[in-house]
């Protein structure tokens, strides 16, 4: 069953989801804004689908023992990742309900429909609910890219059929690498999320080189820059994390970055 939901707001939209009796929809636990009364809320340390859940109530004590274990990888899983270790479900009872979620950045959001062929993978931080049918994991794109990009090496992963609803900051451009010859690269912060079948890495910025350190220095991106290649959609942020940090940390009593852009950034959390 498609979920019903409506994105309303400009410069801080939110999703207003309309549910038929019994469905149900999930968000990472802080994304939540209201509900109507006959909308149940429950929260959960396992995904859809997940350990945590009881199927059928069969299984005895091995059964329990998988679910836990499942469960247990899982918030594992999302606590190496930096995110909620939790998950609220809302279901409508004795007819429709209407559930509000919200990003936690002024920016976009965006409804992702998925038909159970390709997989979404989205920066942390951008999953905001998703109907049950659809579920969450974390990927993680490799040792190498990772520590060298700095962003990128972990990942949010959406599977099964139905609708995911993800948010951003500033505005958000949908990119096809194949209409640009194959390839893009793009500040790491940028990106919010690609197609599966787009492949996601991470490049120096030059090389050691002069042009390459000046790039580095002074060009305010460090030492990489993302790189999306293949045919699939790819969703792209114009306001970074790190800008906006840096920003309201200048407008609270001095430039936190400095003259010399990303590599020499002196800002802290």
């Amino acid at each position: 069953m498609t979920l019903q939901q409506e994105i309303v707001g400009n410069a801080m939209q939110m999703a207003v989801v309309n549910l038929h009796p019994g469905q149900t929809v999930y968000c990472e636990a802080g994304k939540f804004l209201f509900k109507t009364t006959n909308v149940t809320m429950e929260t959960r340390l396992s995904g859809p689908n997940g350990g945590g859940q009881q199927q059928g109530g069969g299984g005895g004590m091995g059964g329990m023992l998988r679910q836990a274990m499942g469960t247990a990888m899982q918030v594992g899983q999302r606590m190496l990742a930096g995110e909620s270790l939790a998950f609220q479900y809302f279901t409508s009872q004795g007819g429709e309900g209407t559930v509000g979620f919200a990003g936690v950045l002024p920016g976009e959001m965006r409804a992702l429909e998925l038909n159970g062929t390709r997989a979404w993978f989205a920066e942390k931080d951008a999953f905001v609910a998703a109907e049950s049918t659809v579920e969450f994991g974390i990927a993680f794109s490799g040792g190498r890219t990772g520590m060298s990009g700095g962003e990128g090496f972990i990942l949010e992963k959406f599977t099964g059929h139905g609708t995911v609803i993800i948010a951003g900051a500033g505005n958000f451009i949908d990119l096809n690498p194949a209409d640009f010859g194959g390839r893009i690269e793009v500040d790491t912060g940028c990106v919010v999320a690609f197609e599966e079948g787009i492949q996601y890495g991470v490049q120096r910025v030059g090389g050691l080189n002069r042009q390459g350190l000046m790039n580095a220095v002074f060009g305010g991106e460090g030492l990489s820059l993302a790189t999306l290649e293949g045919n699939g959609r790819v969703i792209l942020q114009s306001l970074t994390i790190e800008s906006l940090a840096n920003a309201l940390k200048k407008a609270q009593g001095g430039d936190k970055q400095g003259p010399t852009g990303g590599l020499f950034s002196t800002h802290t959390g």
